[in-house]
């Protein structure tokens, strides 16, 4: 029974990964899009046009979340739009 295997008879590494590499390129790009982008305070400040003073602010108050990564504090990009709301003018 042979129904879930390939059999590669007369096919070049190169040409194995010639044919592999489309399909691999979609498989990670897709991987990378399902992973919540992580920016850095300052991006996060550019996004919302807000000082890091304001930005401490909001996350202290629970407007916005923030993340560490050793040292560093990282929001998510996702978040940090949704963080932005509509005015009723």
């Amino acid at each position: 029974m042979l129904q879930n295997q390939i059999i590669l008879n007369g096919i070049t590494i190169e040409q194995l990964a010639e044919a592999l590499a489309p399909l691999l390129q979609s498989t990670i790009s897709q991987s990378q899009q399902a992973l919540p982008e992580n920016i850095t305070r300052k991006q996060a400040c550019t996004i919302l046009n807000i000082g890091l003073a304001t930005l401490w602010k909001h996350t202290k108050e629970g407007k916005l979340t923030s993340y560490g990564i050793g040292n560093r504090i990282m929001y998510k990009r996702d978040e940090v739009l949704q963080a932005l709301k509509p005015l009723n003018i």
